[in-house]
């Protein structure tokens, strides 16, 4: 999608103390995805018409569906009267399996967990991530740092989400934004899915709070250390505590709050000895 589709300038009325002014302020599109595989529609969720590929290949990761970007044979993005469809093929044996656990979930973008059926669902078994790089707080300062500058789409419009991935090595190597805050995850991991870029060998970074399926999705993604510029909720704290992911909030430039795995932020990085 162009970049011209993920803003749209609206008519409003500025109020400032008794005097009003009429003028126009860019909003982001909300669009309704619907994400289908093999013809079959699998989720329908409400997002920014930005980045789709992206969408499309992490949606299908943290979802389960696939355990690759090359286990998707073929992607078409057609627009269509009520929306977009990422039309997704899959090879016989991810179909079937997605067939064995179908999933029906209508989502606003607020929510990342509509539709489940069971509580089990909810809080599941996440994978132990790798041990990732170790970080001081000033590498953690820079990475935080290095976010509002790209995020052009809340610049214009004031109203989205970014998932960022930073490395000691590179810097900022991607970030992805949008309405939702769980979509702009979502095509987060599937960049780096695509450009073969492990998550573990750097920083998550999120412009909103933790929740849950936050941390479950980072974990999916493999990713060791999630940086977020707000609190964690308890459930996510216990979550990444249980995946072995060092979680950190309320990330602002006098400081930051580290919830779970401390040990891999320390004051020098300790050169790894073989």
């Amino acid at each position: 999608m162009k970049a011209a589709d993920t803003v749209l300038a609206v008519t409003r009325i500025a109020w400032r103390g008794d005097a009003a002014a009429t003028g126009t302020r860019l909003v982001p599109t909300e669009t309704p995805i619907a994400l289908t595989y093999n013809r079959a529609t699998h989720a329908v969720m409400l997002a920014t018409p930005g980045d789709l590929e992206d969408f499309a290949v992490g949606f299908s990761l943290s979802e389960g569906i696939i355990d690759s970007a090359a286990d998707i044979l073929g992607l078409e993005i057609v627009t269509v009267p009520d929306g977009i469809e990422l039309r997704m093929d899959l090879a016989t044996d991810r179909l079937n399996a997605l067939t064995r656990r179908q999933r029906r979930m209508a989502g606003p973008s607020g929510c990342g967990l509509c539709g489940l059926d069971s509580l089990a669902a909810a809080v599941r078994t996440m994978p132990r991530v790798p041990k990732g790089p170790g970080l001081t707080p000033a590498m953690i300062h820079a990475a935080m740092q290095s976010m509002p500058a790209a995020q052009t789409l809340n610049v214009a419009t004031r109203a989205v989400h970014a998932a960022a991935f930073w490395t000691p090595a590179h810097g900022l190597v991607a970030l992805r934004e949008d309405v939702g805050r769980h979509n702009a995850l979502d095509k987060l991991a599937g960049a780096l899915a695509r450009r073969s870029i492990a998550a573990a060998d750097g920083i998550v970074l999120l412009s909103s709070r933790v929740s849950v399926e936050m941390v479950q999705k980072a974990a999916t993604m493999g990713a060791s250390v999630i940086v977020a510029v707000s609190a964690p909720t308890s459930l996510a704290i216990r979550q990444a505590d249980a995946a072995n992911l060092t979680l950190i909030g309320v990330a602002r430039p006098d400081g930051f709050e580290v919830f779970t795995h401390p040990d891999r932020v320390c004051p020098e990085t300790v050169p790894h000895v073989a």
